[in-house]
């Protein structure tokens, strides 16, 4: 076990305890994890003792593409981006995950190896679950299988989604998309606006929209311009989301 991989369970002491109590909160943490929302108190508590808590820094790899896909992830917070290198050896991000979204999902969609490569974007905590406990449990629990299956489905409609971003031709509405993406999942209100955190970089952005660094900067500069977001040298804030949105529906 590493100095930053800690297992989540410890033996339950007598009720009312310190101890007691940490462990119910764990328990509420994964209840409120998308795919385990849906399963009865019971799983929950089955899945808890298999669980451990990890933190990476900003760049830190989680996992890198092609190794066994052996532990399902959960995001508790901080933001995790999901990597894959085209035929043209270039580097896609394919989606940017927040608190509550899972990945990894051995055997979910079929895959023994990752397909891609995950890493923190910023200071970020995840949950693990084993591949060999899960599966275990779901052949047990109907109820962690159908949520398994849920979370599987939605995946597939992310990945749908991220085709659809990365094919528009209007290289404003790729861009546009993104954005709203980032303020869905990691936007604070501030005086009125949105702010990003964490903001990509323009290099960032190009790898999460299929465009080049300078086209980026142009359009980003466009929507600046026009009033809908806000730049700074290290922030981004998105001023009139319903623009916004219009532009990345095309």
């Amino acid at each position: 076990m590493t100095t930053r991989e800690t297992l989540l369970l410890t033996p339950p002491a007598a009720p009312g305890s310190g101890r007691d109590r940490s462990l119910g909160r764990r328990l509420e943490i994964l209840s409120r994890m998308p795919w385990l929302a849906k399963a009865a108190p019971g799983d929950v508590r089955a899945v808890e003792p298999f669980v451990r808590s990890r933190r990476y820094r900003p760049g830190e790899l989680v996992y890198s593409v092609g190794i066994p896909a052996d532990h399902l992830f959960c995001v508790v917070s901080g933001a995790v981006r999901l990597v894959r290198t085209s035929a043209h050896g270039r580097d896609v991000v394919t989606d940017i995950l927040g608190p509550g979204d899972s990945f990894g999902g051995p055997g979910l969609l079929g895959h023994l190896l990752y397909p891609d490569s995950a890493q923190a974007m910023a200071r970020t905590q995840v949950l693990t679950i084993p591949a060999d406990r899960l599966v275990e449990m779901m052949d047990r629990r109907p109820g962690l299988a159908r949520a398994a299956l849920e979370e599987a489905l939605h995946r597939v409609e992310q990945t749908r989604q991220t085709i659809r971003r990365l094919s528009a031709d209007n290289p404003q509405q790729r861009v546009a998309a993104v954005l709203m993406l980032l303020a869905d999942k990691f936007g604070t209100e501030q005086d009125g606006a949105l702010v990003l955190a964490p903001s990509l970089t323009r290099v960032e952005m190009a790898a999460s929209t299929g465009l080049s660094a300078e086209t980026v900067s142009r359009v980003m500069s466009l929507l600046r311009d026009d009033g809908i977001i806000g730049t700074g040298r290290h922030w981004t804030s998105v001023l009139d989301r319903g623009r916004l949105a219009g532009i990345a529906e095309g």
